[in-house]
């Protein structure tokens, strides 16, 4: 069982990690550090509540049970991160959020220090890792405990509830996602995990036994209740950059063509790349390298090259667009010729705008390096002279 805790805390703790991966920003952004804050503590309550930690914690101490009140506190100060997490995220007025946020640290505050309190003055001299509510649940000060926690978690989740539930009536998007995995997340956590709680200790008020609601069925849905959430949260600030990455990494690879075509004459300088560099670091490297490469090729520009490719295109009834970008690839790869060559650059030669160097972003690029990987295997068109008159080259 203390293996599975704490996969489930190691799983739930990576998301605070990579939410956490720029230390400096995210320290001072309230939302990103409140979003840690409060994963990191779910983690850390799956941690504290493993049969393993409890029994380490109870040796180390020399108090029997002692890992109780250490998790309850730790599941308090988790109740009450959601609720901070909550409130940076709807925002407001400064001053506002501020109020709120101090409020919600004093009332858990206070619960912690309750918890403590009331099992300082209980007699729970008998060790129990697995089942203390239940065995404890008529024991006084110890019952006063229980009963506390559960309140204080209870409460948490029902207001996280009415948020996601009145939040995403107003939001759309991934942020509609986050607040439905949430909702299910905290709507597990009360039936789930509270529920089964609450009753097998009402059980042991009344004298019956139904011990197992609170050793088998609760532990599971409270991992996997907590999961749910942190995915919620973690969901609509992750996964928009994520996929910017993905998309960056598809134009590093589509512009392969293009690179492998024009790097040997790049005067960019190369920095160290390491295998964990994320991929738009990578492209934009590439993408500066690239238009280093085509300053570098536009004196050996060949307009009759390039006029040329563009008529038969044209002829052979492509869009003017298509025409171009083809004909601007056959014009480019004569002039990685001729300069591999070490050529002299062509009496046509002249200045050139491409149209990758019109737009913004990688686009361009990407749409130019297309061209060239659609080009013919065979050699490139020669200077040969042009069939019509040439037009005006286009000024820079």
């Amino acid at each position: 069982m203390s293996l599975v805790v704490y996969l489930g805390a190691l799983v739930f703790g990576m998301s605070s990690v990579l939410l956490l991966r720029r230390p400096r920003t995210a320290v001072r952004n309230p939302l990103t550090l409140s979003t840690c804050v409060a994963i990191a503590l779910g983690a850390l309550v799956f941690v504290c509540a493993a049969p393993a930690t409890l029994a380490a914690v109870n040796d180390l101490t020399g108090i029997p049970n002692f890992g109780a009140p250490l998790t309850y506190g730790m599941l308090s100060a988790y109740s009450c991160a959601v609720l901070v997490l909550l409130i940076n995220w709807r925002g407001g007025p400064r001053e506002r959020v501020r109020r709120m946020v101090l409020r919600s640290i004093a009332a858990y505050g206070g619960l912690v220090a309750a918890i403590v309190v009331l099992f300082a003055l209980a007699e729970a001299d008998t060790e129990r890792l697995t089942d203390l509510d239940t065995y404890y649940a008529n024991t006084p000060f110890m019952r006063e405990m229980i009963l506390l926690y559960l309140v204080g978690h209870s409460a948490a989740m029902l207001v996280m509830c009415v948020v996601c539930v009145k939040w995403g009536r107003e939001v759309t998007g991934l942020l509609r996602t986050g607040l439905r995995l949430i909702l299910c997340g905290a709507l597990l956590d009360v039936l789930g995990f509270q529920l089964a709680k609450y009753t097998a200790v009402v059980a042991r008020w009344s004298g019956h036994d139904l011990d197992f609601l609170s050793t088998t069925l609760a532990p599971p849905m409270a991992s996997l209740a907590a999961l749910l959430c942190a995915a919620g949260f973690v969901l609509p600030r992750l996964l928009p950059p994520a996929l910017a990455q993905w998309r960056g990494l598809g134009d590093y690879r589509r512009l392969d063509p293009l690179w492998s075509l024009v790097k040997s004459v790049s005067t960019a300088p190369k920095p160290s790349v390491a295998w964990w560099q994320l991929p738009q670091d990578r492209l934009q490297w590439r993408e500066v390298s690239i238009h280093d490469a085509l300053l570098t090729l536009a004196p050996y520009f060949d307009h009759r090259v390039r006029e040329r490719v563009r008529d038969t295109a044209l002829s052979a009834g492509r869009s003017p667009h298509e025409a171009r970008l083809a004909a601007e690839a056959a014009m480019l790869t004569d002039a990685a010729r001729r300069a591999a060559a070490r050529e002299e650059p062509p009496e046509t030669a002249g200045t050139y705008r491409l149209h990758a160097t019109e737009v913004s972003g990688t686009g361009g690029l990407v749409e130019l390096a297309q061209a060239l990987h659609r080009q013919p295997a065979a050699a490139p068109p020669t200077a040969a002279g042009p069939t019509t008159e040439p037009e005006e080259p286009h000024v820079a």
